[in-house]
């Protein structure tokens, strides 16, 4: 299942949390904020500190910047906006 890595108040990551849902993907949030130990988390996990962060399980990825993600999304998953 695909992760995203994010802070509720970003407008980078309610772009992302928004293009998951319209492809009807499959997707857990983990909550990103000022506190040092979801920071850690995050670094961890991504190796990166910042929001929105992408974790795809299945094909080994980790794919950060808003735009980025969503590139990736419709290069792997398909935009549902141009299938069939």
């Amino acid at each position: 299942m695909l992760e995203l890595f994010q802070h509720e108040g970003s407008p980078d990551c309610a772009k992302v949390r928004q293009k998951l849902s319209e492809m009807m993907l499959d997707f857990v949030t983990r909550q990103v904020g000022a506190d040092p130990e979801r920071r850690t988390r995050l670094k961890l996990a991504t190796g990166q500190t910042e929001v929105p962060a992408l974790v795809d399980p299945v094909n080994g990825m980790i794919v950060t910047e808003a735009d980025d993600i969503i590139a990736y999304l419709e290069e792997t998953h398909g935009d549902p906006k141009t299938a069939p």
